[in-house]
Order: structure tokens, then sequence, then C-alpha cells
């Protein structure tokens, strides 16, 4: 699916924001205005178009939340919000010094937590103990009475934020009587830009203090806990699903078996063998002349350089072997739902390897091109994805409660 844009990654990221809009983070029409405005792969248009439409957007939001227009002003806010994350999405070449990064990131944080103070159900800032420290987090709660609802436990990918994860799930789970918490791990949003925390393999070890915090909230019911990965998260939820028992249900959106080798099916075989034997005088100069004619593949590797603390694109992909589902995938034992788009760009093939490495009660579903759904996580067709995704938890929730009904 091309969406305004012939350079692959600029149509998908443009679809990404477009296809918030169903859940207050984006208007079509402010898309299409600031799209136009960009020529193909011109990653510095992108960057000064997307921030003057956030910063347009924002200042909306701010008069009218000095006018006392509080609904006005949280639907501004939320889509400066995603403006602001979409703005400095490619800026890559030194994301972890970068003022203009710090500063989009920072403003993306801020007009979310404003709209969130506004919004008509209750959301708390969280911090949620991890180690020496805490990890930034949502929670989102269908009302404020204290009763024990099913919740959502939501963990995102490679390039996203804890603010995303409202229009990815949040804003859905709430209208269907769930609590969502949502969090930046290691690598992620707030968690990498402010603490300096990379990737780890083994997200067991963030997703068991996540549960743990999830189990002192009296709102939250124990026996009903998903836990749901977006993207990577799809590799990082499976594999600490694998460890953590305490789950009713898991959601891989969409089922990522191994990582390494979505990133080397892509690459010439002399390549792959360079990058493997350890040859980064060769490999590294062959990837750097590879990126400057690919928009995708300069992000992907540029990102994947900073998030996993790796020191040049070779070390990243190296880095990325141990992100495997070999040998874990059957320790999983809560009933899972594997999603996959039909024209996945990143991780073609991989929700079926997932399926057949389960030994658990498990179910895949494949949303259609002709649908609008086949592209990664389902991007531009979040209703369908969500309706797909919470029927199935019902159902399975609602099994698991009443067994043999």
């Amino acid at each position: 699916m091309r969406f305004l844009f012939e350079d692959e990654s600029f149509s998908f990221e443009t679809l990404r924001a477009a296809g918030f809009a169903n859940y207050g983070g984006a208007d079509l029409g402010e898309v299409v205005a600031t799209a136009r405005n960009i020529a193909e792969g011109d990653e510095d248009a992108w960057l000064r178009e997307w921030s003057s439409t956030a910063e347009r957007v924002h200042a909306i939001g701010s008069r009218a939340l000095a006018h006392g227009h509080r609904v006005s002003a949280r639907e501004a806010l939320l889509r400066a919000s995603s403006y602001y994350r979409t703005a400095e999405f490619y800026r890559r070449d030194d994301p972890a010094g970068d003022p203009e990064v710090k500063r989009l990131s920072a403003l993306s944080r801020e007009t979310f937590a404003t709209a969130a103070s506004l919004m008509d159900t209750p959301v708390e800032a969280v911090r949620i103990p991890y180690e020496d420290g805490t990890l930034p987090g949502y929670l989102f709660l269908v009302d404020d009475s204290d009763t024990p609802r099913p919740t959502v436990i939501f963990t995102s990918g490679f390039d996203s934020t804890l603010e995303e994860a409202y229009f990815v799930v949040g804003a859905a789970a709430l209208r269907r009587g769930y609590n969502v918490l949502a969090y930046d791990g290691p690598g992620q949003g707030a968690a990498l830009r402010e603490q300096h925390l990379v990737f780890r393999p083994d997200w067991e070890a963030v997703v068991t203090p996540v549960v743990d915090y999830a189990l002192t909230r009296p709102q939250i019911d124990p026996d009903r806990l998903v836990l749901m990965g977006y993207s990577l998260g799809g590799y990082l939820t499976a594999r600490a699903a694998a460890f953590e028992h305490r789950l009713a249900a898991l959601v891989l959106d969409d089922g990522l078996y191994d990582y390494h080798d979505a990133h080397t099916r892509m690459m010439p075989p002399f390549l792959a063998e360079w990058v493997e034997t350890g040859q980064d005088d060769l490999a590294n100069p062959v990837a750097s002349m590879l990126m400057k004619g690919n928009t995708q593949l300069r992000w992907a590797l540029r990102n994947g350089v900073w998030t996993f603390g790796a020191t040049s694109p070779a070390d990243y992909i190296r880095r990325t072997a141990a992100y495997t589902l070999e040998g874990v995938a059957q320790l999983i034992a809560c009933p899972t739902l594997i999603l996959d788009a039909e024209n996945d760009q990143f991780f073609r093939g991989q929700p079926h390897r997932v399926q057949a490495a389960l030994t658990c009660p498990h179910t895949l579903i494949t949303l259609p091109e002709a649908e609008g759904a086949g592209e990664h996580c389902h991007i531009g067709a979040m209703s369908r994805f969500n309706q797909i995704t919470f029927d199935w938890i019902d159902t399975t929730l609602a099994a698991k409660a009443h067994p043999g009904s």
C-alpha cells in the first residue's frame, strides 16, 4: 500500500500517523496538508513540516485550554503529541546527543501528559520499579471505582513511545471495559531518551516487574491480565510469557520468532557472512553505501545502533541474534493470539514460525491487504485490529472464567 508517498518508509510512517485519527491522534486533513510539503525521501523536510504542524496544533490546544475549552484542548494536544513523535522519527545521525530529538520527544510527552489530565476517564502517570530505578508508565482506567477489571499490559516496539500506546490500544480498550498499563521499557521512549536504557533480549526481566506492579493495584484483576506486544514487542512479550506465568492471555501484534533472521534475509549473502564473522571493516562500508539509497534501511540501522547500544550497523545486526524464540516458545502456557499482516515488509513469514513453535492454545489470524489491514501491525486499520483483538480477548477470558461451558 502506498499512501501519499512512493518512498516505502515515508508512505508507511505517514499512514501510521494518519491511522491514529480513529482515536484522536490525527486529523486526516492535517496529515495530507503536511505531507504535500515534503519531497520524496527528504528527511529535513519531514522534520520541518511535521514540527511545524505539531507546533501549530499545540498552540491551538494551549489557547483552548487557556480559555477553558477542555475537550478542544485535549483533542488538539493529543494530535500534537503524535505529530511531535512523527517529526523526530528520522532524526538519527546522533539521536543520543541531538538537542532536537530531545526537544521534540519532550514536547510529545508534555502535550500528551496535559491531554491525559483532561480525559474523561482516569489516567495516572506511574513509575514502575525496575532494577535500581523505575520505568515510566501510564495506567489508563475505565473509571474511578477501584473495581478490579481485566487489564492489558502493553509493550511497544523498536521505535514506539509510551504515549503512542493510547492511540494503538488504550482508547479502544477503555471503550470495551479494559484498563491498560503501558510502559516504556529499555530501548523505548523516555527509558531510552532520558535514562539511556537500551534493549535487552531477556524481556522477562522487564515484564515480571511490570506484572509485580500491576498486582499492587486494586483496579487490576490479577486473574485477567493480558500481555500485548506491538511490532518488536511481538518478540519481547512472547519471550517474557515463556517465563512469566501469571498471564491470562498473550497477544502478539505481529508474531516475531527470530528478529535476527528478519534482518539477514534481506541482506546479500556476502554481507551477512561478513557481519557474522566480524569483518566490520568490510561490512560497515557496504552497509553505509546501501543506506544512502534506501530510506527505510538507513533509518532502521541508525535506530538500531542507538536503541541496542551498538557501535555500528554490523554490531547492531549481530546483537539481534539473541532475539529469538528458539528453545523457549514451547514454555509459553497461556492462550495466545498471533496476528499476521499480509504485506508485512518487516516480519513477513515470522508469525507462522511462531505458530509452528507454540504448544499452548493459540490462534493465528492474517489480516489482508483487501481490508486495508495488510501493513505491518495493521497500520491504517486500527479499528479492525482492535475489533479482532478484543473480540478474541473477550472470548478467551470468558472461557477461562467458565471452563467447559
